[in-house]
């Protein structure tokens, strides 16, 4: 993975280095890779010097006092507003050049939550976070997710990510951090990120209805009985050590990266709406999952 090789290079005791590879991927929501990468290669990012000078000023809007004061702060881009329009001439949010003003409430929102929750040491933030969740003794089915828990719950509260974008920034850093800190990768190897490919394989195949909870794509795949919960059950019954020695029996990110990587046009593009329309079932006969799947539509007509 490119984020597990990136960080490596890291120095996690400077938080400016994990703002930026944070902020870096939270700008690839929306929007394809290429665009994203040539916006940012035009633009570029803010400094996490920039974000500290800036909320120093004086006169400031009392949202920028703290990441949970920050809430709610409606920075809107296009119309040149917000929450406080009488404080946004001395606004620092606007002077950035992001595609859309979500992208620069999201960069504040990170810095305060960094800063204040954190206190400037996200790397011990998560240290303590996996330590105080990670399970102890005997484990039980309720102890499954304790990294989505320990790590995706408290970070929720950072302005414009999913659970999805989250757990996919971090599932990467920790995992690659598996050298140094083996507790970081037992982490980021037990975080599922849930998008809608996997979601809808889950629901054509019939997996869902058989092994879960039916639901629509959101919130709820994280939910006891959704697709989060689905992939590490699958996990369990996966020895990921024929694959590769070094890692882990249990290895719920694999699995669901395979799940990704069979659905998406970019891996190798079987089961995804461009080759399945959404009112009708499957009619792939040379899907090796043809004979077991339920070709169920994801619409009905």
């Amino acid at each position: 993975m490119k984020n597990a090789r990136l960080s490596k290079k890291f120095d996690w005791d400077r938080p400016e280095r994990i703002f930026e590879a944070l902020l870096t991927i939270f700008n690839f929501q929306g929007v394809s890779d290429s665009a994203a990468r040539s916006y940012l290669a035009k633009h570029g990012l803010i400094s996490w010097d920039s974000a500290a000078s800036a909320v120093r000023k004086p006169n400031l809007c009392p949202k920028l006092k703290s990441f949970w004061r920050f809430a709610d702060c409606h920075f809107d881009k296009t119309h040149f507003t917000c929450a406080k329009p009488e404080k946004i001439s001395t606004c620092p949010l606007p002077a950035h050049p992001f595609r859309n003003g979500k992208l620069n409430q999201n960069a504040y929102s990170l810095f305060l939550f960094m800063r204040d929750v954190a206190r400037n040491d996200l790397a011990g933030w998560i240290d303590r976070r996996i330590q105080e969740c990670r399970p102890k003794g005997s484990f039980s089915e309720s102890d499954a997710n304790w990294s989505h828990k320990a790590l995706i719950e408290p970070l929720r509260g950072v302005f414009g990510v999913s659970d999805k974008v989250l757990t996919m920034s971090l599932s990467g850093l920790l995992i690659g951090r598996r050298d140094h800190k083996p507790h970081w990768f037992a982490a980021g190897a037990n975080l599922v990120a849930i998008d809608t490919l996997v979601h809808n394989f889950f629901h054509r195949t019939g997996i869902t209805e058989a092994c879960g909870r039916p639901h629509a794509y959101g919130p709820i795949c994280y939910a006891p009985g959704g697709c989060a919960e689905i992939v590490r059950r699958l996990s369990a019954t996966i020895d990921a050590r024929v694959l590769n020695p070094s890692f882990p029996g249990n290895f719920p990110r694999l699995v669901q990266h395979a799940l990704w990587r069979y659905c998406a046009a970019d891996g190798l593009n079987v089961c995804n709406g461009n080759q399945i329309r959404d009112h009708f079932g499957c009619q792939n006969r040379f899907c090796r999952l043809f004979n077991v799947c339920k070709r169920k539509p994801l619409k009905v007509a």
